[in-house]
């Protein structure tokens, strides 16, 4: 899931429909007006945002209402941050290093 989450999140134009999404709901008009993409593209767009998780649909007459499933970006978040803190322990162990050459430096003068 994670993989079709950040495949969606790859294309700038969906980028811009989660992120008005975030704001709450939106009809497909709604998000189509945002993007400079003919009616088709944006149909395929939110397909692909379905498919991977990121929103539902629900009909309301004639119109497509679409959510944003925030749920869908818990993997991708929790991956990224553990990513983050495995950086985050390197870059702090190389400056203890970098420390540590300092002071044998000076130390050797």
């Amino acid at each position: 899931m994670m993989d079709a989450v950040l495949h969606a999140l790859a294309d700038p134009h969906r980028r811009v429909m989660v992120e008005a999404l975030c704001a709450g709901e939106a009809t497909a008009g709604e998000l189509g007006a945002l993007v400079p993409v003919a009616q088709p593209g944006v149909s395929r767009h939110l397909s692909v945002l379905r498919e991977a998780g990121l929103v539902d649909v629900r009909p309301d007459g004639q119109r497509r209402i679409y959510r944003l499933q925030p749920a869908a970006l818990a993997e991708v978040g929790d991956w990224i941050e553990h990513r983050q803190q495995v950086w985050e322990q390197r870059i702090a162990a190389l400056h203890t290093e970098v420390a540590r050459g300092k002071r044998q430096r000076l130390r050797s003068e």
